[in-house]
Formats: structure tokens, sequence, C-alpha cells
């Protein structure tokens, strides 16, 4: 058992040095404010299941709160009509619960923060704010890392205006994403600037612009920790190089999920908006993600943001067969503090059925590509590829087999085996970021779809599911699956599969995978960490996320994207989007 105790009094001495720096040193707030607080996401998120029993139970506000009104008879948790003691610290946008003791496995738990919190203003929380979440019966072991960045490693021609991110593959203790945790240098000079934190991911904003030309080097220390006192392992270094000139490009909304006027949209699913480019995550909130319905009733949820995605979670399922109203206000900005132009609006009409199997992974802006990947694509002719290609850090010269044209912008290629365009690092500009946040978005699916707790099924089948016919679900297997024989994945269009594969995936020759009762390739995802091998004239559906290489034998054919972390391998093949 960690030491609790201990922790969290570090913590409460810390959180009163801050309250005391706060009292002592900061200006009145102006009386003008009148605009009151939101929760804009929680860890554990609501009706999360297999939560670490030794985990800290965390809230995000819309805005920076007053760290004197969260205390623990603002902040409680519950077990039934049990008060679970423990201690409240606040700092900036994020409240923390630190509990006396572990949590029972196994067990359902409901936080609690109620109208008494306020913020610097002293506008109080609207409404009280629960959410409950189910124990697992592990401690939380696992060292927290950076899983993007930015700019990315070795990234050109950054603007000079631009933040500096760090997305890490969990929720980190806010208290340790600091100055002193968070560092960027021009040498050996450091550089000055604020350091914030939300969601999973912390953002550095210099206090004033860049040296244009310039190389900069960023630093995440062993000193940042998640929410059970993990430290990293290692720290995390990147380097990147500016430009002469500053970001003023306003961002946009690219792509929303429900579609603008989608129908039966299931009761249980979240509501998603994905972006242009990288957004500042200390802007993306309750009070910039709006969902209302029926009518202008404001839905309760959590936002989250990760990658270039922000996602709405309900607290509780929508009504049926009702309208619903999105809007995505411009108090959302980017890394350079570029707002969106306009409020971005839609809507959309639930149904009156629920979607089977976890939420779907999102892609971000590798959904725009039916072939990513980070070194190299090759086919052997003449296959027929439909959608976008591209590949990155490598350059185009490691696209081969595809008789490129180069377009006049320089942006993109063509080719006879591609009804899309060709994508590659060493193209025009925007072209290089473009891909590199794509690259990005790839990572944090693969890190997503693999970080999901709670299988439906562990080791179906030993791995060998040829033969089977498999419902709606999350699968873990911590081998290899084999596909001998064809699989069948039976449910509705709005229902999802998610493999969790610690191994690879081999498809024999003449093989199929089959979707039955309206399913859909664009729902189903394969998370692998080895190489996904489809035999000769095999027929394979569904998103590939891997980690390795994605090899074709002659013939093969894919409905789905193939999205990986090292090398694509074609030979005479058929590739369409879903």
């Amino acid at each position: 058992m960690k030491p609790v105790f201990f922790r969290a009094t570090i913590k409460i001495c810390l959180a009163a040095f801050l309250i005391g720096a706060f009292i002592t040193g900061c200006p009145q707030h102006e009386d003008t404010d009148t605009k009151v607080p939101s929760i804009s996401s929680t860890v554990p998120l609501n009706a999360a299941k297999g939560v670490a029993i030794d985990g800290t139970i965390a809230a995000t506000f819309s805005e920076e709160m007053d760290p004197t009104t969260l205390t623990k008879e603002t902040f409680t948790l519950m077990h039934g009509s049990t008060l679970i003691p423990g201690t409240v610290i606040c700092t900036g946008v994020t409240a923390t619960f630190h509990s006396a003791r572990d949590l029972a496995a196994n067990t359902v738990y409901t936080a609690t923060i109620t109208t008494g919190a306020m913020d610097l203003g002293g506008n109080a929380l609207p409404k009280n704010y629960e959410w409950s979440f189910t124990t697992g019966s592990e401690f939380d072991t696992t060292e927290p890392v950076v899983q993007s960045t930015n700019p990315a490693n070795r990234a050109i021609s950054v603007p000079i205006n631009r933040s500096v991110t760090a997305t890490f593959s969990e929720a980190m203790d806010p208290l340790t994403i600091t100055s002193a945790s968070f560092k960027l240098k021009q040498g050996r000079m450091v550089v000055p600037g604020t350091v914030a934190y939300a969601g999973v991911t912390a953002t550095f904003k210099p206090a004033s612009d860049l040296a244009a030309n310039t190389v900069y080097t960023a630093t995440i220390t062993k000193d940042a920790a998640d929410m059970a006192d993990n430290a990293m392992v290692a720290g995390h270094v990147w380097s990147f190089t500016t430009s002469s000139i500053s970001d003023t490009k306003a961002p946009v909304v690219k792509s929303v999920n429900p579609m603008n006027y989608a129908t039966s949209v299931p009761i249980n699913r979240s509501v998603v908006a994905t972006f242009s480019e990288a957004m500042d995550s200390t802007t993306v909130s309750t009070t910039t993600f709006l969902v209302s319905g029926p009518g202008t009733n404001p839905v309760s949820g959590a936002v989250t943001y990760v990658g270039n995605t922000a996602t709405f979670r309900p607290l509780a399922d929508l009504a049926l067969n009702t309208m619903y109203h999105v809007v995505v206000t411009t108090g959302m900005k980017d890394l350079a503090g570029n707002a969106l132009v306009n409020d971005f609006t839609w809507s959309f009409t639930t149904g009156s059925g629920i979607a089977l199997g976890p939420d779907p992974v999102t892609l971000g802006l590798a959904g725009d590509f039916v072939i990513l990947s980070k070194s190299g694509i090759d086919t052997v002719p003449t296959s027929a590829i439909t959608g976008n290609i591209g590949v990155s850090p490598i350059d185009s010269t490691a696209i081969t087999g595809f008789s490129l044209t180069v377009d006049a912008s320089n942006l993109y290629s063509s080719s006879d085996q591609v009804t899309g365009m060709v994508y590659a690092a060493d193209y025009a500009s925007p072209t290089p970021s473009y891909l590199t946040t794509a690259i990005s978005n790839m990572e944090t699916a693969y890190t997503d779809a693999a970080g999901r707790t709670t299988p439906d099924h562990t080791e179906l089948g030993a791995g060998e599911i040829g033969g089977l016919t498999l419902a709606p679900g999350l699968y873990k297997w911590g081998t290899d699956v084999l596909i001998t024989t064809d699989v069948t994945f039976n449910g509705g269009p709005n229902d999802v599969w998610i493999f969790q594969i610690a191994g690879g995936v081999t498809q024999a020759s003449g093989t199929r995978v089959n979707l039955t009762g309206g399913a859909l390739a664009k729902n189903v995802f394969w998370q692998t960490f080895g190489q996904l091998m489809i035999g000769t004239t095999a027929h394979f559906e569904g998103i590939v996320l891997c980690q390795t290489a994605v090899i074709l034998g002659t013939g093969a054919s894919v409905n789905g994207r193939l999205l990986a972390q090292t090398a694509v391998t074609l030979d005479q093949n058929a590739v369409t989007q879903p």
C-alpha cells in the first residue's frame, strides 16, 4: 500500500503555500466578473469502470477557482451513505480529492462538488455536480509517459508565437506540472513563461515571442507524476526550430460526430468536434463546448481534449427522439492564441436505441487518410487505393511503386493507383505540419485504444477467432490473433468493436472478415502491437492501429484504414476508406 497520508500531507503544505501566495500577492478581481464556473471534466470519467484503488479523484473547472472554497465539505466522496475521509487541494482550474486510505475493490463510489465551490470572483457553481465510478481490484503502478508533443521532436518552421505542449498517456497530478518540471530552453538560457495543465495536456506559454530561426529544447522532468503518484521513469526531451513568422491563421472545426442533421443517433454516445490544428487545451471546456436540448435546456456533461479532438460526454443518456443543438464558441483558441472566427453550430436528433460496445476511437486528422505511415508505403503495381495516403517524418522517397507526379503547388502528389492525394513530409508548407499532426493523432488513437479498460472478453479462443461470430465489445489478447477461417462481426451501424492485441494479427489466405446486421468498418478498431499480415486474396474490414508494420499479400483487399507506426507493404491490393 502506498503512503497515502504522507503524500497528502506534503500536498496540503504545498497547497497552503499556494493559497498564501494568492491571498498576499494577487491583485483584486473586478466586481464585473459575474460568469459562473462549471466543471469541464473529471478523473475518473462518469460511469468509468476498473478504476485503480489508489487513484486520486479530480475535477477540472472552466476557470480558475478560489482554493479556499474547495474543501472536504464542498468536495466529497461517498460509498453509499458512507463518507470517505480525505483531503482536498485546489490549484488553478483543478481540484483533487485524496482519499485517506485506498478505496475498496470492485465498489461504486460517488463524488460530489457542491455549490459552495466558487471562482476567484465569488461566483458559485450553479448546482451540485455529481459523478460515479466503479473501482477495479488493482493498484495503479504504471508510470506515465509523454505520448506526443507540439511541436513534434525535430519540427522545423515552427511559428514564433506558438505555445509548446506535452500530452501524457494518462491524467497527471496538476501539482507536479509546474515551471520546475516543464522547461523550455534556448541553448543554456531558460525561456520565461507560464505552465498550465488541463485534461492530459501540459502547456508552456512563453512570456514573449520566440526568436526567429532558432533551435529550442523542451524538457519534462521526472518530477511529473500521475494521479497515483507514479513518476515518469525518465524525463522527456525534444527540440524544434522556429521560423521567422507568426501564426495568425484562425483554426476551424474540421469534422463533427454526430454529423449535422444526423437522425436516429444513439442516446448513449458522446459528441465530438475535430479541429484543423492543435488547440489550447485550457480553452476547451464546458463554457466553450455547449450541448442543449430539448430546446434550450443545457445538457450536463464533461469535456475532454486529446489530439485535435474535443469530446463532450453527457452525464446521462440523452432523451429519446429529441433534437439537440451544439455550439463550439469563439472562446476556443489554437496554440498561438488565434480564436475561431465564428461560433460553430450544428444539430442532430436522437433515436430510440443505444449503441453497443465501447465509445469509438477518435482518429483526429489521421482519419483523413486511408493509409498513413511513419516509415514508408510500398506497392507492387497495380494497387487500387481509395483515399489519401501519407508518410511522415520520412520523406516522399519512402513512397515506392506508385509513380508519383508532384502537383505544381508542391503540396501533394498524385498517382494512377490512388484515388486521392499523396502527402509526404518534404512537400511544401503547410503539408509537413499537417502530417505531423496527423501522425500525432494516429499515435494518440493507438494509445486510446490500448488503454481502454474492463474488456468484455479476454483471451477469446486462445487467440484463434476464425469461425466465430463476435458481438460488439472490447476484446483483449496477450497473444497473437489468428484468423484461419472466416470470422463475422454482427451488430448495428452504431455498434463498436475494439480489439486490443499484445502480439500481431495473421489472416490466412482466401479468408474473409465479414460484417453483418448493418455493422460498419469505421466502427471496428484493431489495436495491435505486432505486425498485421493479411494473406493472399483475403478480405479484411476495420481500422488498423498498428505499432509496427502492415503487410498485405497479393490480391488482398481492405475496407478500412491502415495506420501504421512503421511501414505499409502492398502487393496488387485494393484498400478503400470506409
